[in-house]
């Protein structure tokens, strides 16, 4: 365990909050950095990497989404360690470097993770599932309370992991050195179609909530029209191309090698986040 602060960035992120919460709740010095934190930090102004590794012996790492923002933080983590940083934990995506699951979306993750590995410092991987609290905190929220879902993930299924569950992995990892070397991939109990899983949001709601499959490209055209770029928009459409060709459709075990219990299942996320209002 570090005698220094942790660095968490991307911290204000779903994942970083929750690591951030952990570790105050633990009573562990931690250190936030983002573009609207004291400590400001971009992926995309290098100037702001050094003043932000001063001083960092451990990170959290969540990288930006899409080609463009993974090779900078494939830069970053290599500049990180020439600066002193002694160990990373990284969240990176299930399914990355799986023979059979060798997706071209997933190249760019997997160049991080093995600059991660080449770097010199001691490294953790993290491989979740697609979150939950997509459909809660995420764009996926305003198609719930639409009531229309629509996305292209066919009929494929993933196993969808509460992101609590997540945060609980990430700081067990930042602590304990013993999973220094280790990738774990990680998952929800049980693999849901997106209609089940929009079934399940009803059933926790009491609206109708329905599950729209739209054709790649058509969810492509949507994508942009609701103001992502063109490349975010087709990095999203490849995302779900996993799922809609039904490479998600197990289940994997680092919530329980990491942390002895089980993970937290769909539907009682469900039930619980409607009871915040959030839909």
């Amino acid at each position: 365990m570090t005698n220094t602060p942790i660095l968490i960035l991307s911290g204000k992120g779903k994942t970083g909050r929750r690591v951030a919460e952990q570790l105050t709740n633990r009573g562990v010095p931690f250190r936030l950095a983002s573009r609207s934190s004291e400590q400001r930090f971009d992926w995309y102004d290098d100037s702001t990497w050094s003043p932000t590794i001063a001083g960092a012996d451990t990170a959290y790492l969540a990288p930006p989404v899409g080609p463009t923002g993974l090779a900078q933080a494939g830069r970053f983590i290599k500049q990180a360690a020439n600066e002193g940083l002694r160990r990373v934990v990284l969240l990176s995506g299930r399914g990355v470097g799986s023979p059979g699951r060798d997706f071209a979306v997933y190249d760019g993750s997997l160049d991080l993770e093995h600059a991660v590995k080449a770097s010199g410092a001691d490294w953790t991987i993290v491989q979740p599932a697609w979150f939950a609290q997509g459909f809660s905190e995420d764009f996926l929220r305003y198609h719930v309370l639409a009531g229309e879902i629509r996305l292209s993930a066919g009929t494929g299924a993933e196993a969808w992991i509460d992101t609590n569950d997540v945060g609980d992995v990430m700081t067990e990892a930042l602590l304990d050195e013993r999973h220094t070397g280790q990738t774990y991939a990680i998952s929800g109990p049980r693999t849901l179609t997106m209609t089940e899983a929009t079934a399940e949001i009803s059933a926790a709601t009491g609206r109708q909530i329905t599950y729209v499959d739209l054709e790649p490209q058509q969810h492509v055209a949507e994508l942009l029209e609701q103001g992502l770029s063109e490349e975010d928009a087709e990095a999203v459409r490849d995302l779900f191309a996993v799922i809609r060709n039904h490479r998600s459709e197990y289940v994997s075990d680092g919530v329980q090698q990491v942390l002895g219990r089980q993970p937290r299942d769909f539907a009682d996320w469900a039930r619980e986040t409607a009871g915040t209002g959030v839909w």
